[in-house]
């Protein structure tokens, strides 16, 4: 199996589902067409990292997040005054977050995404500025982490956690078991 994903947080969570899997990534052109939805955009990222590592004997995951408030997609930010205008936007605000997972064996590929709401408390500017100074926000979509102190920041969420952290682990294990399957039958 292999991890088509740089991430440390992916390669954490999938260490809860299978003990034995290779990481690997590749640079990819990660432009999208901007008429597609977010959950659309992160399916299609997901499948072109997964891309570069289709073979016939392993299954390849790859994986794409993006942080979307009013259909508009939020990337990492570019600096400082970007993570500010970022926060400043979710404060108070429900927004959504989509992972898009493609899992590949040999010619059969399946992708797929996962929506949770996550819902801010309403943030001082002077919040927003203490958060931006921890560094957190400067490498995260949406300019927070959940699963660090980007958790402070929220109020509550509607769906999977771990889908904000990066990986849909429960959705993602029965599709991994039903690939598997198909392969010991």
């Amino acid at each position: 199996m292999i991890l088509a994903s740089k991430s440390p947080r992916r390669r954490e969570l999938m260490e809860y589902m299978e003990e034995e899997f290779e990481i690997a990534s590749a640079e990819v052109d990660e432009s999208y067409d901007e008429s597609l939805s977010p959950d659309k955009v992160v399916e299609y990222l997901s499948c072109i990292k997964a891309m570069p590592f289709k073979n016939e004997k392993d299954i390849v995951i790859g994986a794409d997040t993006v942080v979307a408030i009013d259909g508009k997609i939020l990337g990492k930010p570019k600096d400082e005054e970007d993570a500010f205008l970022m926060l400043k936007t979710l404060s108070g605000k429900e927004h959504k977050v989509y992972t898009g997972v493609t899992l590949i064996k040999g010619e059969e590929i399946k992708t797929f995404s996962v929506e949770t709401k996550v819902y801010f408390y309403p943030l001082t500017d002077n919040e927003i500025k203490e958060y931006i100074k921890t560094g957190e926000p400067m490498d995260k979509a949406g300019s927070y982490g959940i699963q660090g102190k980007g958790c402070l920041l929220i109020e509550k969420i509607d769906g999977d956690y771990f889908n904000v952290v990066g990986l849909p682990v429960s959705r993602l294990k029965k599709e991994l078991d039903t690939m598997k399957g198909k392969e010991n039958d």
